[in-house]
């Protein structure tokens, strides 16, 4: 079963991520609390490295570089630089026309809307529904669950998309830094064969036509 909610109203929010060692410079000083080792201790504060991220207006943009991921592009917000995160967070945009073809994979994904509207592939009782999402609603895909997205609009759709570290890491794996073009036959491939490694498992082109989507060939 998918779940979407509606948190916010409002296409703009403002989000507070715990990223472990980036520091991005947004927003005015902060008044700085000094440190004693007692504080320290009796609050179990981890190591220096490690440190809050506040991002500001971040349907915006973030300070991190976009990758395209086959067709949307992600900024990873947390994660990559933490080897004991548990979960990972991005920043995705769809852009207009583009569509992500029917999948599965073994980890659940969650997509907080953050501006614009697309079309989510849901699962319910009633089977698989298009249903449009829109800024302030929350998607939940449980894992193994078949699911897909397409953007109809004339705008780019932006989310956060909240994985497991290991989907997260399969999103680094397929990033494409810079690309500006389609994918190559080699780069589709090599696709294939990361998604295998990852429990990422991709619809046919007759499941994808089943619910609509034109697989090019």
């Amino acid at each position: 079963m998918v779940t979407i909610f509606n948190i916010y109203s409002r296409s703009r929010i403002q989000y507070l991520i715990c990223n472990p060692t980036r520091q991005p410079q947004l927003g005015p000083e902060p008044k700085v609390i000094e440190e004693s080792p007692e504080i320290r201790n009796s609050l179990d504060m981890p190591p220096d490295q490690l440190h809050s991220t506040v991002l500001r207006q971040i349907a915006d943009g973030t300070p991190y570089t976009a990758v395209d991921v086959f067709g949307p592009t992600v900024e990873f917000v947390s994660g990559p630089d933490d080897p004991d995160a548990d979960f990972w967070v991005m920043r995705g945009v769809v852009p207009p026309g583009v569509t992500v073809p029917l999948h599965s994979h073994d980890d659940a994904e969650d997509f907080f809307i953050l501006s614009g509207t697309q079309e989510m592939l849901t699962k319910s009782d009633q089977g698989l529904q298009w249903r449009d999402v829109n800024a302030g609603d929350y998607v939940h895909i449980p894992a193994g669950v078949p699911h897909a997205l397409r953007n109809v609009s004339d705008e780019p759709a932006v989310e956060l998309i909240i994985t497991p570290a290991r989907l997260g890491r399969f999103f680094q794996a397929i990033a494409r830094p810079g690309a500006t073009r389609p994918p190559t036959p080699d780069e589709l491939s090599e696709f294939v064969a990361v998604a295998t490694k990852y429990g990422y498992a991709l619809g046919t082109p007759e499941q994808n036509a089943a619910v609509g989507i034109a697989l090019s060939s």
